[in-house]
């Protein structure tokens, strides 16, 4: 039962069942609400471009428009403007009094700075999109609020994108202006996606992740020499999506011996499937030097996360050179006094003071 609102739904929790789940078109993702008491779950018809939103066909369509911009090679070519951005960040705590504020100082401007120069948006304009994140996963944000930020960042993306019709660049939205496919309401929207996702996802796993490292020194240890798969581990181990993997039954369904009823709603426990068992071995253990496991925490099927692998990058270069550049890295708080997001649907901390 979801406790906001009791609205009864279907709680799949094992790792093969939440795979079955999120793969299984008869599963819609055509679901809104159940983050508020004054949203619960229903169906809803997403707007053009808001492909998260969205079922086959229409998902597919632009999810094919936007795959290739995306790939492991693409991504690999933005690493060192990835690298020198970080170090920028670093250059700028360094000089700053003790304690500073981790995620203030670096945790979130990375993530932003990357996705801004990704999709040609000024990085003046960061505020409009981090207010607008930081309203759309608040929980105790009403319908009204969480509207009137998305239609602010709207406009404000509107007027970026006119402009970009106008003289389109070689970012992003650029790009795909010149492709031509898409109208004006759809690149609001798919931008608005790859904003919102591009950089609050990221924003909160290094902030949480670095305070997961400095409370596990073996494994920051090995993170700062480089293992390889330590990105992977801490997306694993933290599961920050968790809330929010809502599908409707479009039909009268089986999963895991149980009968689904069409109209009924399902809720994916990543963090869940993510500490199963049956996925690998001592799951409640952090082992960055663990070999790859089948996890989920950028979901599974159609609507995988499409930019995993910059996450994956950001990550990656961003834990190494922070502990590189502090190796006396600490908290400057004890654990039960660090601000956690509770009131959010994505894990993650308001802010984390360090010293070193």
């Amino acid at each position: 039962m979801m406790p906001l609102d009791g609205t009864e739904l279907w709680l799949v929790t094992s790792h093969d069942l939440v795979r079955r789940m999120l793969a299984d078109p008869r599963w819609s993702s055509t679901v809104d609400g159940g983050l508020s008491p004054e949203q619960p779950l229903h169906m809803t018809q997403p707007e053009p471009g808001m492909f998260l939103s969205m079922d086959a066909p229409e998902h597919g369509r632009y999810r094919r428009m936007l795959t290739a911009h995306f790939t492991v090679q693409r991504m690999n070519r933005l690493r060192p403007r990835i690298e020198q951005i970080v170090a920028e960040r670093l250059d700028a705590m360094e000089r700053l009094p003790h304690p500073v504020d981790l995620v203030a100082e670096f945790a979130l401007p990375v993530p932003s700075l990357v996705i801004c120069e990704l999709l040609g948006m000024p990085y003046e304009d960061r505020a409009e999109f981090q207010e607008a994140a930081r309203t759309g996963v608040d929980m105790t944000a009403s319908p009204e609020q969480s509207d009137a930020a998305m239609a602010r960042l709207g406009a404000h993306l509107a007027k970026l994108i006119a402009a970009k019709r106008e003289e389109p660049d070689d970012a992003l939205i650029g790009e795909l202006i010149r492709e031509g496919a898409l109208t004006d309401g759809e690149l609001v929207h798919i931008s608005i996606l790859l904003l919102l996702a591009g950089h609050e996802t990221t924003a909160n796993m290094l902030g949480l992740g670095t305070l997961l490292l400095l409370h596990h020194p073996d494994q920051l240890a090995l993170v700062r020499e480089g293992a390889p798969g330590a990105a992977d581990e801490l997306l694993r181990y933290l599961s920050i999506v968790d809330l929010v993997m809502f599908r409707g039954a479009k039909e009268d369904l089986t999963l895991g011996g149980r009968e689904i009823r069409a109209g009924e709603f399902g809720l994916a426990s990543l963090s869940a499937a993510n500490r199963d068992p049956a996925l690998c071995e001592d799951p409640d253990r952090l082992d960055v030097t663990r070999p790859k496991t089948a996890h989920v925490a950028l979901g599974f099927g159609p609507h995988q996360c499409l930019g995993q692998n910059l996450a994956r990058l950001e990550l990656e270069i961003a834990l190494q050179a922070l502990l590189r550049r502090f190796p006396g890295l600490r908290a400057a708080v004890p654990l039960d006094e660090v601000p956690v997001r509770e009131n959010a649907a994505i894990h993650g901390l308001h802010s984390l003071p360090v010293t070193w």
